[in-house]
């Protein structure tokens, strides 16, 4: 028998689930070969994949302002999106018919710019519902995303939290999907599969900025166990409460958020990069969900940082705060940067720069 890679062994032989941290074709079979039963996509993500593939996109995107006449460069750039999604989300599909919906599904995101206009939110998730039979909406864990999030999901709409980095906006995200589903009769109830992501790396990447904005010396490699701690935190509050929601980690920065992770049921959303790094690996593959983080790294975290202590405490943010929070702050920017450089590559094939053109 051949042996198996490390990804493969983690879904082989644990509860925990492989999924593609993008939409890129090529990324997502190779994935798929090596155990990945689900895909996601954001701006950053979109943007990243029409320029690896953009001998796939280019005929298609002269193609389509001809096709919608009057759409703007934003509706174009939408149409844009949803089909790549569509795309992957075919690929997908025979996961998601041998599961009986189980697995096999793609995310999409919803527009990073309506981050604070739950119905402008709904309406996306509800358009993007119907794209496919195995979509996932990703709504943003910010005040208008939570009241979004549960008004979805009582419509049947599979949704994937995102823009979420804290225990508070995990339980919030739980919380909201709850009531959500209660709303739903017991045989929808019954195939929905809600997920949180927390986005483990921004985590850490905030309390390194912090620690460089304030002169902090933390030890080397303590800030890296900080997105492992939250999420094996809000893990244990899951468990514990009963939730339907299952958690997600993403925003890989280092081989911990793969190894100290596995064995839980939760998600593992990890990019091509890191996949072909975890697959060439020595490291062994063994359950060490259930180990608590360092207690000396813990210790250092929580005296040294206050935004640790109100990403890790239950109570330690307000729903008002969770936008204002610097690292969903630093990441809206981010999505909201490449949504607008996204539609800049459908401007250019709108209006194409005649200063450039050759005759």
């Amino acid at each position: 028998m051949p042996e198996l890679s490390p990804l493969l062994e983690t879904v082989s032989t644990t509860a925990t689930d492989l999924w593609n941290d993008s939409c890129a074709l090529s990324e997502l079979e190779y994935a798929i070969e090596h155990g990945a039963v689900g895909a996601t996509s954001n701006p950053t993500i979109v943007l990243q994949v029409l320029r690896k593939e953009l001998s796939l996109w280019r005929e298609r995107l002269a193609a389509l302002p001809g096709e919608l006449p009057s759409a703007d460069e934003r509706a174009l750039t939408w149409r844009l999106i949803e089909e790549m999604a569509q795309r992957a989300a075919k690929l997908l599909l025979p996961i998601f018919e041998r599961t009986g919906g189980r697995a096999g599904r793609l995310s999409l995101q919803t527009d990073p710019t309506r981050y604070r206009d739950a119905a402008a939110l709904l309406a996306q998730a509800e358009h993007f519902h119907g794209l496919a039979p195995n979509i996932q909406v990703k709504i943003p864990a910010t005040r208008a995303g939570i009241e979004a999030i549960e008004q979805a999901t009582a419509r049947g709409i599979h949704i994937n939290a995102t823009v979420c980095f804290t225990v508070p906006q995990a339980l919030a995200v739980a919380e909201a999907v709850q009531r959500g589903l209660a709303r739903l009769d017991a045989a929808t109830r019954a195939t929905m599969t809600p997920v949180c992501t927390i986005m483990v790396g921004r985590l850490d990447d905030w309390l390194k900025v912090v620690a460089a904005r304030d002169d902090l010396a933390p030890t080397p490699g303590v800030p890296d166990w900080a997105g492992i701690a939250a999420i094996k935190r809000a893990g244990a509050l899951y468990a514990e409460r009963g939730y339907s929601t299952r958690l997600l980690a993403a925003a890989y920065r280092h081989h911990g958020h793969w190894s100290e992770l596995i064995g839980g049921d939760v998600i593992l959303t990890i990019p091509h990069g890191w996949q072909r790094v975890f697959n060439a690996s020595d490291i062994e593959v063994k359950a060490r969900w259930n180990d608590p983080v360092p207690p000396a790294a813990l210790a250092e975290l929580t005296a040294l940082f206050s935004e640790f202590r109100r990403a890790y405490e239950p109570d330690g943010l307000a729903i008002e705060e969770f936008e204002h929070y610097g690292a969903a702050r630093r990441t809206l920017r981010g999505f909201i940067a490449s949504y607008d450089e996204l539609v800049s590559v459908v401007r250019d094939a709108m209006l194409p720069d005649p200063d450039k053109e050759t005759v």
